[in-house]
């Protein structure tokens, strides 16, 4: 036997030998309000700047703006992770950024999946329609 007793985990509130009360202290599991301030200012920024691109008739290329409002897209998914969900790669021994990896992987499906579907669609359902007759349409 070792001369160090095993003794439980601590309840929330509880202290053991050293005076801990069983929280790591070093990580902020509920973010303070100055996090949620900045998450939301980003969130809204995020929101604001690609409506704008769009409203405005967006860039002359219609791929460069797609692909604008992705990254901006995929910008604000990761900062609700980590500003709103607390996720990054110190906590919960790696399973809070393995959560995170299987978020990305899936926007990043849906993503593509629903470009790929929109297109075939605008492709497929009026093929007897010319596209150059859209000027004011997106482009």
């Amino acid at each position: 036997m070792s001369q160090h007793s095993i003794k439980p985990h601590s309840h929330r509130g509880e202290q053991d030998e050293h005076g801990s009360t069983g929280h790591d202290n070093t990580r902020n599991d509920h973010g303070s309000y100055r996090s949620y301030f900045t998450g939301f200012v980003l969130a809204v920024i995020l929101t604001v700047l690609p409506f704008a691109i769009v409203m405005t008739g967006g860039f002359e290329s219609r791929v460069i703006t797609a692909l604008t409002v992705i990254v901006f897209a995929v910008a604000q998914v990761l900062v609700h992770m980590v500003y709103f969900l607390h996720m990054n790669s110190r906590s919960d021994e790696g399973w809070t950024l393995l959560s995170m990896i299987f978020t990305v992987i899936v926007v990043v499906i849906m993503i593509s999946g629903s470009l790929w579907v929109m297109y075939n669609m605008n492709t497929n359902m009026m093929p007897q329609m010319e596209h150059e007759n859209f000027q004011g349409f997106g482009s």
